[in-house]
């Protein structure tokens, strides 16, 4: 069975404290339903445009938006499949296995769904290689390392699998295990092209299973398409002689870090320790009585002129933004006359 290697150096124990203060602040912040949906739905754009990106992809954040929204783009049809793949398996992270293990038919379908309608040869989907590949940067066409013979892919799969579902796996840090079934997916590269998108996916999946991303609020791929030479390096750095993981999860380890720290930032910026005590969470508010709030979050206070400013409305219309605030109990004022400013209750 496959037993990876690698130490617990002291750079990776204090990111995993970090991460798991920075989880706890986001998992207990009473987030408001339609804050939580945004916030996945930013989360789940964000990375269907940076894993496709790193293979290649040229679609831009803000085309891949408009895609998820349904709306049309003007390029290749390939770029925008790819990327539709991405969103629908990432939209369906809770329904991608049926029993609490992982097996090799969960692998396949995965792969299927990132890869539907975008290889030139239809047989390459959901279906290991049949035919030797290298695996190398895109950018530069620099071969890093040679991976296993065609032969060899589907026991180092069923090996890999087999530690994914045990008791020894299970015990690690759940950040740990995606990480290392991160790179040994890409090592192993059991299909002719998706592999890294599905072992992305495959990383994501086992974050959800073991509990640490159930909301799907954290962007792990941002990381890694912000410095793609970086990550092919991180990738490129494991000696193949030990395997040993240590360097390719302190880099892995920092991306989830991060990420977290974002999400962290954003939720205290739509959230306050006066919200945490009242009964708001179930108070549905506008996209712009969000900003609002946020902005009170960020400086103690808001003002009509403040409104007028970030919407560019009228005094009239920043007006009726604010008592709309207020009636909902939101939001109570202070001050007489010009001087009135508004402050969260």
């Amino acid at each position: 069975m496959f037993k990876p290697k690698f130490r617990y150096t002291n750079k990776i124990v204090k990111l995993l404290t970090k991460i798991a203060a920075a989880r706890e602040v986001i998992m207990n912040s009473p987030l408001i339903p339609k804050w939580e949906v945004d916030l996945r739905k930013e989360a789940i754009i964000h990375s269907a445009h940076s894993s496709t990106s790193i293979e290649g992809n040229r679609l831009s954040l803000e085309q891949v938006t408009d895609l998820a929204l349904g709306r049309e783009v003007v390029a290749t049809q390939k770029d925008k499949q790819e990327v539709l793949n991405y969103l629908n398996v990432l939209g369906k992270i809770g329904e991608l296995i049926i029993d609490v293990y992982i097996d090799e038919r969960d692998i396949l379908k995965i792969h299927y769904m990132v890869t539907k309608d975008t290889l030139e040869n239809s047989e390459d989907c959901d279906a290991y290689r049949d035919r030797y590949v290298v695996v190398g940067n895109p950018f530069t066409g620099e071969v890093f390392f040679r991976p296993p013979g065609n032969e060899e892919v589907p026991k180092l799969v069923k090996d890999l699998l087999s530690w994914i579902n045990s008791k020894e796996a299970k015990e690690l840090n759940p950040i740990v295990e995606a990480g290392t079934v991160h790179y040994e997916f890409v090592r192993i590269h059991p299909f002719i092209d998706g592999n890294g998108r599905t072992a992305r996916v495959l990383a994501t999946l086992i974050l959800y299973l073991r509990g640490f991303d159930t909301n799907q609020f954290f962007c792990l791929d941002d990381y890694y398409n912000s410095n793609k030479q970086a990550y092919y390096r991180a990738l490129q750095n494991v000696d193949q002689k030990t395997l040993d993981l240590t360097n390719w999860l302190e880099y892995f380890i920092e991306g989830i870090y991060i990420s977290t720290q974002a999400v962290r930032e954003r939720v205290i910026r739509l959230s306050s320790e006066r919200l945490r005590k009242t009964r708001r969470g179930q108070t549905a508010l506008t996209e712009r009585q969000m900003r609002i709030v946020e902005f009170i979050n960020i400086n103690g206070k808001v003002t009509n002129k403040d409104i007028r400013n970030m919407f560019e409305i009228s005094s009239q219309s920043a007006h009726k933004e604010i008592l709309k605030l207020v009636k909902l109990g939101v939001v109570k004022s202070e001050g007489k006359g010009r001087g009135t400013y508004y402050k969260l209750v």
